[in-house]
């Protein structure tokens, strides 16, 4: 889904971003330009940062279980 029309980012790129080694969510931000223009993606788009890092810890810990 689109996370910004401004620019056309989706939700998956933003997953994408974070599984390419974006550590934080200002360097998804930096990296794709995110919330840059009108801002109104911002509340959205950490949301979607959130989910998918408590996904990704999910499978950490299970990993090591």
């Amino acid at each position: 889904m689109y996370v910004c029309l401004c620019k056309g980012i989706t939700d998956k790129q933003i997953r994408e971003s974070m599984d390419n080694g974006a550590n934080s969510f200002r360097e998804v931000r930096r990296e794709l330009d995110l919330a840059s223009q009108c801002g109104k993606c911002g509340a959205l788009a950490r949301t979607v940062y959130d989910a998918h890092l408590s996904h990704i810890d999910d499978s950490l810990c299970y990993a090591a279980a």
